[in-house]
């Protein structure tokens, strides 16, 4: 099959993947994957999950998106992010067992599961694909995959050699990973509002429990049986029954919507509903040295990653990685993002952590940082601005010198942002309102983020309106 053919609208692949109720088996999906030891070990040592899930499972959607929905120029774009990413993500495990994110079998893996998804989902919904539907499916899927370079061998031959293949990897491989188990019972119980919840905000705290106790009952009863035998997991009757009404309902209400209303993703690649964030908010009064509170807020929005409450090296890793992402810059770019952030980091360790334990609390930071910020004019270009520049020669795909609104936009956007918060932000670090913003005007944005007494300065609203 020609990669013209996959672009089809047609396509069993799109079709599929693009439905909204895939999102039924989306855990399921991460609860397989991380029970893989490789990638659990690494989404527990380096991911950020924990505390972002909602960022997470974007990125995630939006790479499937370009994996699936694009075309050859754009898929072998992401695969390139992708193994640039996936490079840092190296170590050892609790068992001592080394890991690779680049390791051919474990991306296989990662990649089959996705298939497999797609064949539960119809499976689940009591209306399963046919022989030649998942001949089809296959062939197409495989299709995307040989733009991933991996070796033929470790792939299922053909459609009916997934189960197998699935049964031997489960029998000889597969664990309950500390992270499959996360994802199975904790994430959610503790995650974070979504932006986009909007009114229903307040009510978070208790939604929050009905969702997770709804999304583990699901994927319970979803997981394959050989799975849940070997980890020792249960499946009761009332989420035998859940399962199959939840499935079967989507099925029948899916059959009957419009495609604007039944696909997130149309065939044809488009979103068929543009994605809104939650508005900008109100001005708030201002008041006298806002600067503790507002570093403190950078602090648990911006710098601590992981959400346990301490930087450390692996939370400036996860910021590079954030700003990498959207960017798609060359491997070299990338470093040098990577380098700022760990100079950064290195400046903070030896000027804010006060007891010697090799990580900084969010008091070391605040006390610290006004100190410094007090002290030494030039505290910040040690530290911060070595990131700071580092971002914005990132952004400044053009070699220009100057960001553009686009460019701007690629750096702080993303479905999590309101359009109308970017363009406020842009204009208030334009200083001259020439519709393009320096490196000095980026750099002094950031400088009055940490030093502005009060917020009526521009710097200050770059986490958005005060």
């Amino acid at each position: 099959m020609t990669h013209t053919a996959r672009a089809e609208a047609d396509s069993m692949l799109r079709r599929t993947l693009g439905e909204r109720r895939i999102a039924l088996v989306a855990w399921r999906l991460l609860v397989l994957q991380n029970a893989h030891p490789a990638v659990g070990a690494g989404v527990d040592q380096l991911s950020t999950y924990r505390s972002h899930p909602w960022r997470r499972i974007e990125h995630t959607m939006d790479s499937g998106r370009r994996l699936f929905f694009s075309d050859q120029e754009a898929l072998s774009r992401e695969i390139a992010r992708l193994e640039r990413s996936h490079r840092r993500i190296v170590g050892v495990d609790n068992r001592g067992r080394p890991y690779t994110a680049l390791d051919p079998a474990v991306r296989v893996w990662v990649l089959v599961t996705l298939y497999e998804a797609m064949t539960a989902l119809r499976a689940l919904s009591g209306h399963p694909l046919s022989l030649a539907e998942l001949d089809q499916l296959y062939r197409e899927f495989r299709e995307v995959c040989t733009a991933f370079r991996l070796p033929d061998e470790l792939f299922p031959p053909t459609a009916a050699d997934v189960p197998g293949y699935l049964r031997d990897t489960i029998r000889e491989t597969l664990e309950l990973t500390a992270a499959a188990q996360d994802m199975l019972y904790t994430v959610l119980t503790r995650a974070p509002a979504p932006r986009r919840l909007g009114r229903l905000r307040p009510a978070w705290p208790l939604l929050r429990r009905l969702v997770a106790r709804f999304l583990t009952a699901l994927t319970l009863a979803d997981l394959p049986a050989e799975f849940r035998a070997k980890c020792g997991l249960p499946r009761s009757r009332s989420a035998a029954a859940l399962s199959w009404t939840v499935h079967r309902g989507a099925r029948l209400i899916a059959e009957r919507l419009p495609d604007r209303l039944r696909y997130r993703t149309a065939p044809s690649g488009e979103q068929s509903r543009p994605t809104t964030a939650e508005p900008p908010r109100a001005p708030r009064t201002q008041r006298r040295d806002d600067r503790p509170a507002r570093i403190a807020s950078f602090y648990r929005q911006v710098m601590d990653q992981t959400g346990d409450g301490r930087l450390t090296a692996a939370d400036f890793q996860a910021m590079a990685h954030n700003v990498c992402w959207p960017l798609e810059r060359d491997e070299e770019t990338e470093a040098t993002v990577y380098s700022a952030f760990d100079t950064w980091w290195r400046h903070l360790l030896s000027t804010m952590d006060a007891n010697g334990d090799g990580e900084i609390s969010c008091e070391e930071f605040v006390t610290a940082m006004l100190a410094g910020i007090d002290r030494d004019p030039d505290y910040l270009e040690q530290g911060l601005h070595v990131a700071v520049r580092a971002m914005f020669h990132a952004a400044d795909v053009d070699h220009s010198g100057r960001l553009c609104a686009d460019e701007y936009r690629t750096l702080f956007g993303g479905s999590r942002v309101h359009p109308a918060e970017l363009t406020h932000g842009f204009r208030q670090l334009d200083t001259d309102g020439d519709g393009q913003i320096t490196e000095e005007e980026f750099v002094r944005g950031f400088t009055e983020f940490f030093t502005a007494r009060t917020v009526g300065v521009a710097g200050t609203q770059l986490l958005g309106r005060p």
